[in-house]
């Protein structure tokens, strides 16, 4: 296991917790808007039909040839803040998403949001 030099290569592959239970697939990469660096990645879920994005923290994630490892159980993921799949990651949610997962959420100087998708 190694980090990525461009997360977005995984897009697409399977999403496993630590314990290497699958999570689902990685839809896409949001990125800390004030570093540029990634942050969160959008991870599908569900049956065809029912599907839904839920967001995982990208710190300490890890790369193999075929998964991206997140340093979060998937229980905890699984109760994470979703959109459906066709949605939008409101501002609003972002405090929210932070908090679930423990970490500390500060909008930029002129109050932009934390997070953008690219």
């Amino acid at each position: 296991m190694f980090e990525a030099t461009d997360i977005r290569d995984w897009i697409g592959l399977t999403v496993v917790d630590e314990a290497e239970d699958k999570v689902g697939t990685l839809e896409s990469i949001y990125y800390d808007t004030a570093t540029s660096e990634p942050a969160f990645g959008s991870v599908t879920t569900g049956l065809v039909g029912f599907q839904k994005l839920l967001f995982v923290p990208l710190v300490g994630a890890t790369v193999a040839p075929k998964h991206l490892r997140v340093a979060f159980p998937k229980k905890l993921v699984k109760d994470a803040p979703s959109i459906p799949t066709d949605g939008e990651l409101e501002a609003s949610t972002e405090p929210v998403l932070y908090e679930h997962y423990g970490l500390q959420y500060k909008t930029g100087s002129g109050g932009e949001r934390r997070l953008g998708r690219r």
